[in-house]
């Protein structure tokens, strides 16, 4: 049978979960693998961490955190508003892929004992999350550092990360249990194809069915958007490049202030603008409502005013919903015309 995700967990940003899943409510689905990849400081373990996290827990989602890189303090995902609790988290130091592999198959063998037997609706809902792959060693590379020798694994890692990964997606898909990943870019070489290179081989590429890259800028503007010249926080700049729920290669702006963490709108207009849902008039931005009317705003009064743009993601949401209604009424009646 078909294992189509029905449990999503909110990535924080509602442009961010729209380009993924064609939603602006839902990001990373249960069942499947999702991978966010970027480069050092970009923010990917705070969307991971600490708002997926956070959002798993918000829908009693039980998460399994297993940090190889032991960076993820306690405070620090407080901080974040994520429950470290026993009854709401497990969390795992660990540092070879052998080891990973071995608590996601005893895990998931004994969810599958225990649960059988009962409904799907009813089965507890289980989140892995892995921050990060990159930081991942194999055997060969404890062994060869205990003996003094760094000439590392031998290519052996992407091999096993793609066995890990696979395996993942293949043990998750008709269970409620799903798994997002944090892993390392660097910048491409390739004159051709300029987009940031994810480091670990095939596997976090091809196996995964959602794959986000993250680059890093400052952040140099105020709350209002007014141009300041100290550092406020980071602009990542996420490109979604595999996804299978909507069209891949949607790229967008999010901004993460020091003080107020992710802003959940940032990127929206620029998100709008791309789709022309808001088109320039003079200085402002013109937006024509389902009822017909029309309205302007100057870019700064939609950055203050968030309740202008939640009236138009409704209207856009209402607007893709009716859209999906009648292709699936038209698939329908072309289906009872052949049988007839």
């Amino acid at each position: 049978g078909f294992n189509d995700p029905t449990i999503w967990i909110d990535t924080g940003n509602k442009a961010v979960n729209y380009m993924v899943s064609g939603d602006f409510t839902k990001g990373f689905p249960l069942g499947k693998v999702s991978v966010v990849a970027g480069e050092s400081g970009s923010g990917k373990s705070y969307l991971v961490s600490g708002n997926a996290i956070k959002d798993a827990q918000r829908q009693g989602i039980f998460v399994v955190l297993i940090d190889t890189e032991n960076a993820l303090d306690e405070e620090w995902l407080h901080n974040l508003g994520v429950d470290t609790s026993e009854e709401k988290l497990l969390k795992f130091n660990v540092a070879m892929i052998d080891e990973v592999a071995k608590i996601i198959s005893e895990f998931t063998a004994s969810y599958k004992k225990d649960y059988a037997d009962l409904p799907d609706e009813e089965k507890p809902k289980v989140l892995f999350v892995i921050d990060s792959l990159g930081m991942l060693m194999t055997p060969t590379d404890v062994a060869h550092f205990e003996n003094g020798d760094l000439k590392g694994d031998m290519g052996r890692k992407p091999k096993a990360l793609k066995a890990l990964i696979t395996n993942c997606v293949n043990m998750f898909g008709n269970l409620n249990i799903g798994m997002i990943c944090t892993n390392h870019s660097y910048a491409s070489q390739d004159m051709f194809n300029p987009d940031p290179v994810v480091s670990g081989g095939a596997g976090p590429i091809y196996a995964a069915s959602i794959l986000l890259v993250m680059g890093k800028l400052k952040l140099k503007e105020d709350e209002e958007g007014n141009k300041v010249s100290e550092v406020r926080g980071i602009r990542s700049v996420i490109k979604c490049m595999k996804t299978r729920y909507n069209k891949p290669f949607e790229q967008t702006t999010v901004q993460i202030p020091y003080s107020t963490g992710m802003n959940p709108y940032s990127g929206l207009i620029e998100l709008f603008e791309k789709k022309e849902i808001l088109t320039k008039d003079g200085n402002k931005l013109k937006y024509t409502y389902l009822d017909g009317t029309e309205n302007k705003w100057f870019r700064k009064e939609l950055i203050r005013d968030t309740s202008i743009l939640d009236k138009i993601v409704d209207e856009f949401q209402t607007v893709m919903e009716n859209r999906e209604k009648k292709r699936l009424e038209d698939m329908a009646a072309s289906g009872d015309s052949e049988e007839e």
